[in-house]
């Protein structure tokens, strides 16, 4: 039976790492996607961070990547800045395999 409970505790083990290191990768890409953003509108220095910090804490209103999206997208609107919807998904799809790449390499 400790076999068993081995393996379990292996199982469960890979699956909290498996977690974590996803849930960093995505808030690599979050931050990743505010700094570009924030380069869009205009922000530079201090106020870029505290714009991709922002965006962080907006993937904490809903599950996915929408609550993402929809603040990016509204803030590029609101201050007219043209991308569209297929380049924003497009830029999160290439940021998140970055972000990916980032977290593997840090182990």
């Amino acid at each position: 039976m400790s076999q068993f409970d081995d393996r379990q505790k292996g199982q469960e083990a890979k699956f909290a790492f498996d977690a974590e290191k996803k849930f960093k990768a995505e808030a690599r890409r979050n931050k990743l996607l505010g700094i570009w953003a924030a380069e869009l509108l205009g922000l530079s220095g201090e106020a870029a961070n505290a714009y991709a910090a922002e965006v962080v804490a907006a993937d904490f209103a809903k599950p996915g990547d929408s609550d993402v999206f929809d603040k990016v997208s509204s803030d590029l609107k609101a201050k007219g800045v043209a991308v569209d919807d297929a380049a924003l998904r497009s830029k999160m799809d290439q940021l998140a395999a970055l972000a990916n790449e980032q977290v593997a390499s840090e182990g």
